[in-house]
């Protein structure tokens, strides 16, 4: 039976915390500015134009906000599904989820080139469109998994915490299900127009969140020198490799299905063959390092218990999410739109061709400012909340964990006979000598 976990804070003698504190808010004070000379000097500083208008900050903002939702796995596990050795990590999974939301928010805010009229979007509502659902989404979500959290960290609220998590999990389909929606819906892309965009970044958020979650997680309990049993390592591991294997399909889906349709073979060419640095972002980075590699580390039946390992998978996966996203989001945009099917477009603006776009350094620190915002808020909010556990072994969280059975002891030799007469002396032998002159004639 699991032991009861003890939530404590980081302690402060822990070494190099402010000085990572420190640093991430250097990376959020540059993404600061990188947002204010982007708003100043206008878009011809970064590599986007007028037909690439979601550029870098894009894949950075996506990415966040679907690891966001996919960070609360081992809270929903635990609270859902009711698998008690979860439970430990429930809190940092909610914490996470919320942090990685806001930094994402913060990127998309800061992107949209005029973030001061931010209160408009806010308070006039255009319901026919994606995006107005999702303020209310992400809105939504984070309120919801504060309270989840404060029924977690409350013991008189922990009656209803199993509740709160329910609603948290649904509103995390919700979320990333409009998320999906929103390239789902855009029919005039090629490579958006497909209803499996919804499933596919749930099985996305899955995957990256859990990833991100892993990344954190084990560098803070080994930081903070607090131990963690094989156990939790091979069921993470195993968990990340089945959301792996599940992104992996949906994405063959969604390939296959356009390849069947005879309108999506141009734009399918271009991903698959013909689009340069998307094909190989596709085919190196999103299936080979950021899918295949994954896989075989997460399945193989020593690497999946070495913490290290699962962190190498771990980061792979995130490179393989970036890849996809760069795909999906830049790659659907430099395709070329479909205005008169059937006819060869051109012109003098290039239209009919494919659109160049190359991230300028704005656009990479405004997206590496987000993240770390991110970590800022959970490294905070691990220093002043008990939000980590003081051990995950194996022996404290697993109720099916059994102690090895403890060597039976050597048997001692036995003590020879302290008047054990020895062979060839002692009175027999004197004995017989006497027998032998008895029976000597006379």
């Amino acid at each position: 039976m699991a032991k009861n976990i003890v939530f404590v804070e980081i302690p402060n003698r822990t070494p190099g915390y402010w000085g990572v504190v420190f640093g991430l808010g250097g990376v959020v004070v540059a993404g600061l500015f990188a947002a204010y000379n982007m708003e100043h000097a206008g878009h011809v500083i970064t590599g986007m134009t007028n037909r690439v208008v979601w550029g870098t900050p894009h894949i950075f903002a996506v990415f966040l906000i679907i690891a966001a939702s996919g960070a609360l796995n081992a809270a929903s596990v635990a609270s859902v599904f009711g698998r008690s050795i979860y439970k430990p990590l429930s809190r940092l999974s909610g914490v996470l989820a919320v942090a990685l939301l806001a930094g994402g928010l913060s990127v998309l805010v800061l992107d949209l080139g005029r973030p001061d009229r931010l209160i408009v979007a806010m308070t006039t509502y255009n319901f026919k469109s994606i995006f107005a659902w999702n303020i209310f989404l992400y809105s939504g979500f984070a309120v919801v998994v504060v309270v989840y959290l404060w029924m977690l960290m409350e013991r008189r609220m922990a009656p209803y915490a199993q509740g709160a998590g329910l609603i948290a999990f649904l509103w995390r389909l919700a979320l990333t299900t409009g998320t999906g929606c929103i390239f789902g819906f855009l029919v005039a892309r090629q490579a958006y127009d497909a209803a499996v965009m919804a499933p596919l970044f749930i099985v996305m958020s899955l995957a990256l969140g859990l990833a991100v979650f892993i990344l954190v997680l084990f560098p803070a309990l080994a930081w903070t020198g607090r131990a963690i049993g094989a156990a939790i390592v091979l069921r993470l591991a195993r968990l990340l490799g089945i959301f792996v294997a599940v992104v992996l399909y949906f994405v063959a889906v969604q390939h296959l299905t356009n390849l069947y349709a005879a309108e999506h073979h141009a734009v399918e060419r271009f991903i698959l063959a013909d689009g340069g640095s998307y094909t190989v972002a596709f085919w190196l980075f999103q299936i080979l390092l950021g899918a295949v590699a994954p896989l075989f580390i997460l399945f193989h039946p020593k690497a999946a218990k070495c913490r290290v390992m699962v962190m190498a998978a771990a980061a792979l996966v995130v490179i393989g999410g970036f890849a996809q996203l760069y795909v999906i989001i830049i790659g659907g945009q430099a395709f070329p739109l479909l205005m008169f099917p059937g006819m060869e477009v051109s012109s003098s603006f290039f239209d009919g061709g494919v659109a160049s776009y190359a991230p300028s350094l704005p656009e990479m620190v405004l997206g590496v400012g987000g993240v770390g915002l991110a970590l800022f808020l959970v490294a905070v909010a691990v220093k002043t909340l008990p939000i980590l556990p003081m051990t995950l072994a194996d022996a404290d969280i697993d109720p099916d964990y059994q102690p090895p059975p403890e060597p039976e002891p050597e048997p001692e030799p036995e003590a020879e006979a302290e008047d054990a007469p020895q062979p060839g002396g002692g009175d027999d032998a004197d004995a017989k000598e006497e027998n032998a002159e008895e029976d000597k004639p006379a």
